[in-house]
């Protein structure tokens, strides 16, 4: 779906342009930047720094004198941790609904008077969704039914008030803060990076894999290889600072010269040789699917191209349905996974016509989650699998003179999965009480998420990723 829809503010198209430069590998020009913007995660290497040598850039990324790489190596990481993976090793999904989706209407207190005062024309109507089964004085988005369908079963926690003390809502940084996890412009990995940093394996670039076809900065890390396709079909090993077209010929062309030096003479060029050939094994380790998500058209079932027999919603403007799609079916098959990010093609940055977007934009979200979680549930592996959805903030109480909203703070996150603790964390932020600025008071930090989410899902001391991440609480994520 085109990120250029006429309800954006111009923060967020002037975010997203630079976001795309950055991943291109160029620098933006000066009157696009602002320096008191954070770079985002993984995207600080000059471009020039890899073209100078392509060999040796691809050795720095995967670390042949940094983490020791040598001859089948990574090919054998691979197989090792496909082997893991028979022993339910968990799998975390973060999906980002990009530019600060309305929790208001997401879960919204229908029948409220001071609501309907604060939203005359964008008010959810009492009786038009599906009442929130802790809390029957609040209503689901009727776009949003699948998901509420899914939180009655128990199987999605809700995050009603999330964000963080004094949040900064700009589009661009707000969003590298939740990517980085801390409310810091210096961090340059990812909060994922890093867990899979300390954590993860030197040999196994399938464990963070992004399905943005570019570098997810939440996935961004410092030492440990990670991956990045837009479908199976699509697979790229992520070259630092280099992205596109650029990055997929010199991996074919790296792979293909490490394949003939790999048994060369000399030392120095056998061990980069070989890992660059070890590339060309990670991409054909997603092969098998190549004739399969080449024909995923949107507008059709992409469950059904992925050998599933749930049916994903029909889209032909947005990746989200196929995407999931071949994840689950990534899954099945083994693929080493551990870490997975992606973004969705639609928007939410809605300040006018905001139903335009959001209905159709929830309605999608939702019915490709709950697929997404039917696909796993009949392939067997839904207990293996936690998504997690996020937004950098949430909008404005009061509607703007525009049938949309404008930037706010308090957001709404959800958990999904077979093992949540099903319900809601925290309180729904009271509109009787909206901070000076007639945003909703936040009541749950995201950090304390991701540290839950560390330490209870994949059982690693958060202290290690999340900045400070003692003072922030810890709730009740898995059932």
């Amino acid at each position: 779906m085109s990120e250029e829809r006429p309800n954006h503010c111009d923060g967020f198209a002037r975010s997203q342009a630079i976001r795309r430069v950055l991943a291109s590998g160029r620098k933006p020009v000066a009157r696009e930047w602002d320096s008191r913007m954070p770079m985002p995660a993984g995207m600080g290497i000059d471009r020039r720094r890899f073209l100078t040598g392509a060999i040796g850039g691809m050795a720095m990324v995967y670390g042949a004198g940094r983490v020791g790489l040598t001859d089948g190596m990574l090919g054998d990481g691979i197989a090792r941790a496909a082997t893991l993976q028979k022993r339910n090793s968990p799998i975390l999904v973060s999906l980002f609904l990009q530019g600060g989706v309305d929790s208001l209407s997401l879960l919204a207190p229908a029948g409220d008077p001071l609501y309907e005062k604060l939203r005359p024309k964008l008010a959810v109507a009492p009786g038009s969704g599906v009442p929130f089964r802790e809390d029957p004085s609040l209503t689901w988005h009727p776009s949003a039914t699948s998901i509420a369908n899914l939180h009655n079963a128990g199987k999605v926690l809700v995050f009603p008030g999330i964000g963080y003390t004094d949040e900064d809502m700009s589009h661009f940084t707000s969003r590298h803060y939740w990517e980085v996890g801390a409310t810091s412009a210096e961090l340059s990995t990812g909060w994922l990076g890093r867990y899979i940093d300390v954590a993860g394996d030197a040999t196994n670039p399938l464990q963070g894999l992004s399905l943005d076809g570019q570098m997810n900065p939440t996935l961004a890390t410092a030492r440990h290889p990670v991956a990045a396709i837009d479908q199976p079909d699509n697979f790229a090993v992520w070259v630092n600072g280099v992205w596109g077209n650029a990055a997929e010929w010199t991996l074919e062309t790296a792979a293909a010269i490490g394949d003939k030096q790999r048994s060369w003479h000399d030392a120095a060029i056998r061990q980069v040789a070989g890992a660059a050939s070890e590339v060309g094994i990670v991409r054909r380790t997603l092969k098998p699917w190549s004739h399969l998500s080449g024909s995923a058209d949107n507008s059709t079932n992409p469950g059904a191209i992925y050998g599933s027999s749930v049916s994903y919603p029909a889209s032909s403007n947005d990746d989200l349905p196929a995407r999931l799609a071949g994840l689950a079916s990534m899954i099945a098959h083994g693929v080493p996974l551990k870490c997975v990010a992606l973004t969705t093609g639609v928007q939410f940055d809605t300040h006018s016509s905001q139903t335009t977007t959001f209905d159709a934009g929830v309605k999608l979200v939702s019915d490709s989650l709950a697929a997404f979680q039917a696909d796993l549930e009949t392939r067997g592996i839904d207990q293996r699998v936690l998504v997690h959805v996020w937004s950098e903030f949430g909008r404005r109480a009061q509607e703007n003179g525009s049938d949309g909203t404008d930037h706010g703070a308090a957001g709404t996150s959800l958990l999904i999965g077979s093992r949540v603790n099903g319900g809601m964390v925290g309180e729904f932020p009271s509109l009787g009480r909206l901070d000076a600025n007639g945003n909703q008071v936040v009541n749950v930090d995201f950090r304390g998420v991701y540290a839950s989410l560390l330490e209870q899902w994949f059982h690693h001391d958060a202290r290690s990723v999340i900045p400070g991440a003692r003072r922030f609480p810890r709730y009740k994520l898995i059932a």
